[in-house]
């Protein structure tokens, strides 16, 4: 039997609905163990070849943890539109090790997660997922997001560049680079253990948010993330996370990376910040829409 999770733990009505929902080729199945060993292909330094367009197809941007079928927010004017599917989570273990101050901030994150602040001091992170202003999703979120990214490889550097939003990192893997102060992306630092890469990444600011359900994270989030190609068209990622001021204890999680393959394969502009403008901007009285007539 399966345990779901909500955020108020909420249970489906029966088993037969869990059966429906949620398949039993799920992402908790694919795992290290279900691939042969596989040599990745090398870059011309020698290096595993990372390089390529990768997505998640995990609905972790929803929720990390297991979760029933939900509807988005607004239901009633947008009905279906928005729901997310059943599906299981990618944390290990599939709890979050929060002190208890943190559970309850969780749930008023959740509460708030469409509560968007538009004056313009430090109390605008206070309320509303990030994602809905358009920030940068940090890390490992960007990883999980519905939107592909690309690999890029040199000796010195990898450069993850992110279809949302534009937003990159670099990971240099010459010598180490101390840790910025309050970013969205962190510093990140790699190394190399056989054919997996390994990244150390810290140096976030204070509102980093793991999903829309309230999932978040603080200015002392230390993140080490695994990455291994397990085929041709897969990759295995899974990261430590620790944050000493918000969880009791590090946890894990992990999921599979599919490789885009189609021929005309590239990342698409996702500029969400037009997006954003009428809702941060027209209560303040600095946007207007173009009412022009051609």
């Amino acid at each position: 039997m399966i345990a779901m999770h909500s955020r108020k733990n909420l249970e489906l009505s029966s088993l037969a609905v869990v059966v429906l929902l949620l398949s039993p080729y799920s992402a908790q199945s694919q795992n290290e163990d279900s691939f042969p060993p596989y040599t990745p292909p090398r870059t011309e330094h020698g290096t595993p070849d990372l390089q390529g367009i990768w997505q998640s197809f995990t609905t972790a941007n929803w929720n990390i943890l297991s979760h029933s079928v939900e509807s988005g927010p607004f239901p009633e004017i947008l009905g279906a539109w928005g729901a997310v599917r059943a599906s299981y989570g990618i944390v290990e273990g599939d709890q979050l090790p929060y002190q208890d101050w943190a559970m309850e901030e969780r749930d008023r994150n959740y509460d708030n997660r469409t509560v968007v602040n538009v004056t313009n001091d430090p109390r605008r992170f206070d309320t509303g997922d990030p994602e809905i202003q358009c920030f940068r999703a940090g890390v490992p979120r960007a990883n999980y997001m519905p939107y592909p990214f690309q690999i890029f490889q040199t000796q010195d550097q990898i450069l993850i560049v992110y279809e949302y939003k534009g937003a990159y990192r670099t990971i240099y893997m010459d010598y180490e680079r101390p840790r910025l102060d309050a970013s969205w992306m962190g510093t990140s630092n790699g190394s190399w253990d056989g054919d997996t890469l390994v990244v150390d990444v810290a140096g976030f600011n204070n509102h980093l948010w793991f999903d829309r359900a309230g999932n978040f994270a603080s200015d002392t989030l230390h993140v080490v993330e695994r990455w291994t190609r397990m085929s041709p068209y897969h990759m295995h990622y899974e990261a430590t996370i620790e944050d000493p001021s918000v969880f009791t204890r590090p946890w894990d999680m992990s999921f599979m990376l599919y490789r885009h393959i189609d021929a005309d394969a590239e990342l698409k502009e996702f500029q969400c910040i037009p997006l954003v403008e009428p809702m941060m901007y027209k209560p303040l009285g600095f946007y207007e829409e173009d009412v022009s007539n051609d």
